[in-house]
């Protein structure tokens, strides 16, 4: 994330894939980023869908259409889009170029695809009403078209902290000028659902820190030149 970045006791909540990797104290949205809460969404969407305001869905799947607690964001990345795809999708990286991720493993070998399962752990600190903890988060692909989408789903579990289940999808879409990822997300279990705004809020929160972070780490490989917006 460009600038002064606040201590990792205060940036990690939840989880970033399950995406309350909240950034607690205030966080604004990156520039060129946009964001909100999302209504809930009914049938299916084309798969890689971008238009703007439109369901976020990879191969006709989306985010939890029951899930009361939900964000979605997007933002434009100017790095070419095989760049972008290799940082997000290089699961045991992730430490290296996001400081709320310890730990990051791959359950299987080999290229990233449909099936492939990781483990990776984020600190709880300093939070009210909630024990300092590290979470434990198990995440499944269940969809993925390469270059162009991503749907994991699983849990969050650590002591006195649980999501029961946590659903993301990211899009990829060249534009002019680099390329779009969209992003959205859904939990739901009774603790974050005891709380929706709050739950919301640092939903949120860690939903732009990721797409920042993103930019920043794609930006600094390789920035746009030929690889980067349609041809």
């Amino acid at each position: 994330m460009p600038g002064t970045r606040t201590p990792r006791t205060r940036t990690a909540l939840f989880a970033l894939p399950l995406a309350v990797a909240g950034v607690l104290a205030a966080a604004a949205t990156p520039a060129g980023a946009a964001s909100r809460p999302t209504a809930p969404q009914s049938g299916a969407a084309p798969a890689g869908e971008s238009r703007p305001g439109a369901a976020v869905t990879c191969r006709g799947a989306g985010v939890d259409p029951k899930a009361v607690v939900r964000y979605q964001a997007e933002t434009v990345i100017r790095a070419p889009l095989s760049t972008i795809w290799k940082v997000q999708t290089d699961v045991e990286r992730w430490p290296s170029w996001q400081r709320p991720v310890e730990t990051a493993d791959r359950l299987d070998h080999g290229r990233f695809r449909e099936g492939s399962a990781f483990h990776w752990t984020t600190p709880v600190r300093g939070v009210p009403s909630i024990p300092d903890t590290t979470l434990g988060i198990t995440s499944t692909v269940e969809q993925l078209k390469r270059h162009s989408c991503i749907r994991w789903t699983g849990p969050a579990v650590g002591e006195g902290l649980r999501i029961d289940n946590g659903v993301h999808v990211w899009t990829f879409t060249k534009v002019r000028g680099g390329v779009l990822v969209r992003t959205a997300e859904t939990h739901t279990g009774a603790q974050v659902e005891a709380d929706v705004p709050t739950a919301t809020a640092l939903l949120g929160a860690g939903l732009e820190a990721w797409l920042s972070d993103l930019k920043v780490a794609a930006e600094a490989r390789g920035g746009c030149g030929c690889g980067c917006g349609p041809r």
